[in-house]
């Protein structure tokens, strides 16, 4: 059987993990548990997979209190039988959103967006802990949701980027960016914001990667990038163990281009106009992942073309 993650750590966590019943968090949470952390989701939906040892707090996120309050909760009922009174978590995986436009008015995305992520960031820093992520997004560079086609400013898309995205959320993104920076900034800790790619889970591949594939215009919203959920698991785990970075940004996506050809060759075609800041790899993601790889230690396990046929 393939092996599906990096050898476990020693270094046993208590997490607090928001959204995790959501798309990437659903995979994200079984990984982090494989690895000998243990972990408490607040989210306003149970986890989907019965058979995962996690236990779902409910927890409105935009009510600080409540967030508060769930920091310092038991990870799970057992906690009443066992152990001292509740503390706040070693670290804070704070992925809760409404996770893109069109699903409430574009209002109540920023407010709920903003105002959670600010009260996450700021209960977990008040609490003492000295460890926390958020999710950011690929929506930042500003061609996601953009009014019809627009063009990125240069490649390889990486974290000094000037991002100017048009939307609200993308904005809401960028704003929760520079909350964890003045946060990390005031109490001296690790916030490490993740501009998470397009997430792939294991049976999109067989469904969504063929069209893809024979047609990649459809793609440059996401910049012919993706993550596989699996993977994202893994760079939570090593975000956790890697320490003392205050502040950081990091794009969150797998190494390769998701069409046939090189990078250099697709990019000439479909983007004539945009520059290149630097030589790409031969089939690296327009999304670049290079910072995590060289400063977190980023090996992906998933890459699309084990489980698409080109």
């Amino acid at each position: 059987m393939e092996n599906t993650t990096i050898p476990t750590s020693l270094d046993s966590k208590r997490i607090v993990f928001t959204g995790g019943s959501g798309k990437a968090g659903r995979h994200v949470i079984p990984y982090l548990l494989s690895k000998g952390h243990k972990v408490l989701n607040l989210d306003l939906t149970p986890f989907p997979d019965p058979s995962t040892n996690v236990f779902t707090l409910k927890t409105d996120l935009t009510q600080s209190g409540q967030v508060f309050n769930a920091l310092t909760s038991h990870l799970n009922m057992s906690g009443y039988a066992s152990g001292p009174v509740p503390q706040p978590p070693d670290a804070v995986i704070h992925f809760a959103a409404y996770a893109r436009n069109m699903l409430v008015p574009d209002n109540e995305t920023f407010h709920t967006n903003v105002t959670s992520t600010y009260n996450v960031i700021e209960a977990a820093c008040k609490l003492g802990v000295k460890k926390i992520i958020i999710a950011s997004s690929e929506t930042a560079y500003g061609v996601c949701f953009a009014q019809g086609d627009a063009d990125y400013h240069s490649f390889p898309l990486e974290e000094d980027y000037d991002v100017d995205p048009e939307d609200s959320y993308a904005l809401s993104k960028i704003c929760g960016e520079k909350t964890a920076r003045a946060f990390a900034r005031r109490f001296n800790v690790d916030i490490y914001a993740f501009r998470i790619g397009n997430v792939i889970e294991p049976h999109e591949y067989e469904i969504d990667f063929p069209s893809y594939i024979n047609n990649p215009s459809s793609r440059k919203r996401n910049a012919w990038s993706y993550i596989d959920a699996r993977d994202l698991g893994q760079i939570c785990d090593l975000a956790i163990q890697k320490s003392g970075l205050g502040f950081q940004i990091f794009n969150c996506t797998n190494d390769t281009i998701t069409v046939k050809g090189t990078t250099k060759e697709f990019l000439a075609k479909e983007c004539p106009g945009t520059k290149l800041t630097r030589e790409m790899g031969e089939f690296e993601a327009p999304l670049s992942n290079k910072k995590i790889r060289d400063v977190l230690g980023f090996e992906e396990l998933h890459d699309w073309k084990k489980y698409v046929q080109v």
